[in-house]
Order: structure tokens, then C-alpha cells, then sequence
């Protein structure tokens, strides 16, 4: 019942606007902790451990509004169940992306929206009796993280629909799995309005039914074949406008062509192209693995992913600390504003991972920037040349410019983001909110449009899982960073944040060997066209001197015959 190929490229908008949705309510909603961390403590989750410990006064604060007890052990669990679930969140994109390449997008995206609709439902079940069933939470975050990273990597394939404006389709998708963390703060202002936590998850499970409906519906079995694969064609229609001559009666037939996109099935290719997407067909996997582009990519998406996912684990903590300044004996009024504030800026983080939405087409912008003037990569180059007399732009070396402009300007905001959130300022910190929201979304589409412009098609699912899976386990460390944090460091996170800005500046080691790269391939381009025009002027000497020569015997033939060259007679 799976739609063909040409079916799901004529419902390639209703799939793009519809993933874009579903990206936003279903994937990575696990980002959105602070909000859910609140909750999850209103609910009970784990109060128990604060009543086994309740001897020690200064790790047990009181709930007002439902009695369940709170406290720092408390809060050390839940935090490891977040760390699981945002592992698997990147983790689980490797053997994601092998058997996406393998079976294409739609039977993970079926068992992504299984998986999130069973987590919803494991987390309003484990609701109903939380001292008995709060271990539900650790298999229900971690069905979340997988159905959401399901959701979101099947639908980093379908921009191959959309040509030169892909790297746009593209950040677009990513932005709404970046601005997907608004959605638990969303679900808290249904949940300060009285709704039943465990009406609301109900209420979840059942939309991400609908996820599985639509991709069952409109996805096809197929991967989506890059924008340079041959099947996509353009057709062009003629249409016939009839015109009549008022004076003469005479009728004329003027014929308009009208170019549209279709797809069809593949068609044989002229040599050159055949040889030419063999060559990148034949490109070994390890060959891409070990390019040093990918292994400084995954040094920067490592670093970053372990800066912004421990702020979002610690955001709480944080911010607490700025109201209380790490005083231990606080007053109970101290302890009241405290929360107020932190349920507060929370909720204002969690509003703001909209702005994800909203920036990652500026820096899809970037990665598309003059694209449409370069010359086409299965195209005979000379061909082109010859027919065109401004010469065009090469499109590799565009891309890997536009990458290298895309990681710096990223690289710049993430550092930037590191020494605001080092200042004991609570307002100030609003301004971090936004720089961590930028830099979170714009870094994502920063590695897959740079993976989509260096390495073959087929290697862009595994070579995306592989950074993301080393990206996890790497942000693993933010636990005992949390730790440390609440324990030896007493709250303040001023050294951790200090050490996390010294690596970040590592992120500048990939857009500088970007800059070696494209370098090389100038110069390499610059002596292929020096080459080409030295044998091009070789081709045509041979054909000058022949033209001058029958010139000559022409003009010789003419005076024999007794005319001059002005054409008169001698």
C-alpha cells in the first residue's frame, strides 16, 4: 500500500509541512527537561528517596502544593534518566542511518511513532502509582529518545526532493527538531491550568497514532534519491496558442513550452555521467570515515553537543543558584522565589526553542548561498564553458565555502553563549537562552548540509549516525559533571562552564581546514583550467594556420586568373 517514488514527489510538500509538525510535537521533546523535570516532581517521581533520607535536612525541601517531597537524591536519578534518554536521542542515529540506507525512511519512522506513543503511555501509566512504578521512567525516556530520533533522521532525507533549495528544506527540518523542546513547557501551561498529567499523556499517545497513520499513508518504501540522481527529469509541455489575423483571416499557431519537475524511472545516461556516478557510487565507506573532515566534524559536534546538553540538564540547578548564591541556610522565602524563578525561566527557555524554527533557514540560507550559480556536477564542464561566456563557480568548492563561513559564524555564537552564562546574572542569562537556542539548532544543519556537499549519498545516513552516536556517548559526561556540580562544587557551576568554554574554542579547528581544503581544490581547479586552455590553443593553431593557407592559394588562383585582391581586373 506504500506510494511509488512519483507519488510521493507530488505529495512532497503535504510529507515536508507535515514532518516539519511532527518533528515539533514528537521528536526530540526529551530537550525540553526542565519543564518535565518540574512536573515529574509534582507527580511524585522518586519522592520516596527524599522520605528514606529525610534525616538529612539540608537535601529535603517540601512541596507545597501536592506534599511530595523533594530533594538533591531525587534529582541525581531523574537527571541520569535524562542523560539515557538524550543518548539514545544521538546514539541511536548510527545504526539508524545503516538501515535507513538500507530499507529507506518509512519502516523506522512506523516504528518511531510506535515507540513515542508507548512512551507516552508508559509515563501517564507510571502516574497513576509513582513510589511503585517511578522506574517506568527510565524505559519510557528511553522509548522517547529512540521514536524521537526515529522521526527526526528519516525525515533528514526527504529535502532530497526539493534541489537547490535543499540545505533550506533541510535546516527547516532541523529547526523543528530543535524547537521540539518548547513542547514540554507547552504541556506545563496545560498543566498549571488543572488538566490531569496523566489525561495529558493519554491525550499524546493518541496524536502520535496519527504520526503512523500519515507515514503509513504517504511515505514511500523507497529512499529518497538525491537531487542529482537521474530520475529526476524535467518535461516539458507544449502548448499550442492559436492567433488570427482581423485584416487577412490568416491564422498562426505559436507554441509555448512549460518546464516541470517529475520523476520516473532511471534512464540510461550518456557515458560520462554513467562513469561519473559510478565513481561516487564506488567511494568505500572507510574512505569517507577517515577523511579528515569527518573526524574534525566529529571533535566540533562533540564538544558542542556535550556544552549545550549539559546546560539543559543543569539549567535548573543553575539558576537556582543565581537567587540563592549557593547559601546552604537560605529562608523559606528564599527557598519560595527560587522556585518561582526557576519555573519561570524555564518556561521562558522553553518558549524560546521556537526561535530554532525561525533561524535555521538563515543558516540554510548560507549553506545554499549562490549555489544556482555554479555549474552543474554532471554536466560536461567544457561543454558549458564553451557555450557560456562568463565562466560559472565551481559548486564543490561553493559548498565547502559556505560551510566553512556557516561553522565559523556557529562557532562564534557558541563561544559567545560560554562567557554570558559565566556571569552571576539572573536577566542576563536571558540573552544566553538565545544564543543556546541558536547554536543548537544552527549547528545541526551546519554537519548535514556539510556531509550532503562532501561525501556520496548513500554514506550520508552512516556517516551522520556515527558522529551523532560518538557525539552521545561523549555528552555522557555531563552526569558526573552534574554531579560534581551539586556535590564537591556545592551549586556553583562558574569552573564547569569556565573548562567547557576553553574546548568549545576547538570548534574552530574544522572551519580552519576547511579553509586548507578549499584552498587546495582553488589551486587544483586553477591548473586543470590552465591545463585546458594551453590544450585548447594547441587544437587550434593546426586550425588557424590551415584557414591562412587556403586563404593564400586562393588569392593566388584569383591573380592568375587576372584580378587583383580588391577584386578588379588586372
Amino acid at each position: 500500500m506504500a506510494p511509488s517514488l512519483a507519488q510521493a514527489y507530488r505529495r512532497r510538500w503535504w510529507m515536508a509541512i507535515t514532518a516539519i509538525i511532527e518533528n515539533l510535537l514528537f521528536s526530540a521533546v526529551l530537550l525540553g527537561w526542565g519543564s518535565l523535570l518540574i512536573m515529574l516532581k509534582n507527580e511524585g517521581f522518586y519522592s520516596h528517596l527524599c522520605i528514606e533520607n529525610e534525616t538529612v535536612d539540608t537535601n529535603v525541601t517540601s512541596m507545597e502544593n501536592g506534599g511530595w517531597r523533594s530533594c538533591v537524591e531525587q534529582e541525581e536519578v531523574l537527571n541520569l534518566g535524562f542523560t539515557i534518554g538524550s543518548f539514545l536521542l544521538s546514539a541511536a542515529t548510527l545504526p539508524l542511518g545503516i538501515l535507513m540506507d538500507r530499507y529507506g525512511p518509512r519502516p523506522l519512522r512506523l516504528i518511531g511513532s510506535s515507540c513515542f506513543a508507548a512512551s507516552c503511555a508508559m509515563i501517564a501509566a507510571a502516574a497513576y502509582d509513582p513510589e511503585v512504578l517511578s522506574g517506568l521512567i527510565f524505559l519510557a525516556v528511553s522509548f522517547n529518545g529512540f521514536g524521537g530520533i526515529c522521526l527526526t533522521f528519516t525525515s533528514l532525507t526527504l529535502p532530497n526532493m526539493f534541489g537547490n533549495v535543499r540545505s533550506t528544506i533541510l535546516s527547516l527540518m532541523i529547526g523543528s527538531y530543535a524547537s521540539s523542546a518548547v513542547t514540554f513547557p507547552g504541556v506545563k501551561l496545560i498543566y498549571d491550568l488543572g488538566v490531569s498529567f496523566r489525561v495529558i499523556m493519554w491525550v499524546w499517545s493518541g496524536m502520535a497514532c496519527t504520526v503512523f497513520m500519515n507515514c503509513f499513508l504517504n511515505w514511500p518504501a523507497e529512499s529518497f534519491p538525491a537531487p542529482e540522481d537521474i530520475r529526476y527529469t524535467k518535461k516539458v509541455k507544449l502548448s499550442g496558442l492559436v492567433t488570427e489575423d482581423k485584416m487577412t483571416g490568416d491564422r498562426y499557431v505559436t507554441h509555448v513550452a512549460v518546464m516541470e519537475d517529475m520523476m520516473g524511472p532511471k534512464q540510461p545516461e550518456p557515458e560520462q555521467t554513467d562513469t561519473q556516478s559510478t565513481t561516487q557510487g564506488s567511494v568505500p565507506l572507510c574512505h569517507s570515515v577517515c577523511s579528515p573532515i569527518f573526524l574534525w566534524s566529529i571533535i566540533t559536534m562533540a564538544m558542542t553537543q556535550l556544552r549545550l546538553i549539559f546546560f539543559m540538564g543543569a539549567m535548573n540547578k543553575m539558576l537556582e543558584f543565581l537567587v540563592t548564591h549557593g547559601n546552604p541556610n537560605h529562608s523559606e522565602e528564599l527557598q519560595k522565589e527560587g522556585e518561582e524563578q526557576v519555573g519561570f525561566y524555564s518556561s521562558i527557555f522553553g518558549t524560546m526553542q521556537l526561535l530554532c524554527l525561525l533561524t535555521c533557514p538563515l543558516i540554510g540560507y548560507i549553506m545554499d548561498w549562490r549555489l544556482k550559480d555554479c555549474e552543474d556536477e554532471n554536466a560536461n564542464t567544457q561543454t558549458e564553458k564553451s557555450q557560456s561566456d562568463a565562466p560559472k563557480r565551481d559548486r564543490k568548492i561553493q559548498k565547502l565555502t559556505n560551510a566553512m563561513r556557516a561553522f565559523t559564524f556557529t562557532n562564534l555564537l557558541l563561544v559567545t553563549f560560554g562567557i554570558i552564562s559565566m556571569f552571576d546574572n539572573l536577566h542576563l542569562q536571558l540573552v544566553s537562552f538565545v544564543l543556546h537556542t541558536i547554536v543548537r539548532g544552527f549547528i545541526h544543519s551546519c554537519c548535514g548540509g556539510l556531509y550532503a556537499a562532501v561525501y556520496p549519498a548513500n554514506h550520508f545516513g552512516t556517516l551522520t549516525g556515527l558522529q551523532s552516536m560518538v557525539s552521545a556517548a561523549f555528552a555522557l559526561l555531563q552526569q558526573p559533571l552534574f554531579i560534581l556540580m551539586l556535590g564537591h562544587l556545592s551549586g556553583d557551576p562558574y569552573w564547569i562552564n569556565l573548562v567547557l568554554l576553553i574546548f568549545s574554542l576547538a570548534g574552530f579547528l574544522l572551519p580552519g581546514y576547511l579553509f586548507y581544503h578549499r584552498r587546495n581544490l582553488i589551486r587544483a581547479k586553477a591548473e586543470r583550467d590552465r591545463l585546458a586552455a594551453s590544450q585548447s590553443i594547441k587544437e587550434t593553431t593546426p586550425l588557424t594556420q590551415s584557414d591562412s593557407g587556403t586563404a593564400k592559394s586562393q588569392a593566388k588562383g584569383h591573380a592568375a586568373n587576372g584580378y587583383s585582391s580588391n577584386g578588379h581586373t588586372v
